[in-house]
């Protein structure tokens, strides 16, 4: 059984532009992991206008920050993952986290979850036009 992933963009607060915010099976691995007072990648570095999302994933496996502590990740560290196509699996593993514990191991349907990034490449609605 795969697990499900769903992205949403959270629209701009007080203090953080647009961000990304990643649910597995219902629940909010950014807040999970980090708890209260975290963030998800912005919206606009994650989802560059004109060119692929950073979370697509390919054959070659590469780190992605996911979340941060409100006080930065420069401070407390981030919560990174893996992210490598493996056929017709997405897999997301090796997980860095400078807090226990660490989210689980995942595996998604390729097929889906190329449907949920470009799905989300494709609503814009936070971008603000000049």
């Amino acid at each position: 059984m795969f697990d499900r992933l769903d992205i949403r963009v959270l629209p701009p607060g007080r203090r953080f532009a647009a961000q990304l915010r990643f649910w597995v099976n219902g629940e909010d691995v950014v807040e999970q992991a980090l708890k209260e007072g975290c963030r998800g990648p912005f919206a606009a570095e994650a989802l560059p206008a004109g060119r692929p999302a950073l979370l697509r994933a390919s054959s070659e496996a590469r780190r992605l920050e996911l979340g941060e502590p409100e006080c930065t990740g420069g401070c407390c560290g981030f919560l990174s993952v893996v992210v490598q196509r493996c056929g017709d699996i997405v897999q997301w593993s090796d997980w860095e986290f400078p807090y226990a514990p660490s989210p689980p191991e995942f595996h998604f349907d390729a097929g889906a979850y190329d449907a949920e990034v470009a799905r989300v490449e494709a609503d814009r609605w936070w971008q603000v036009s000049a």
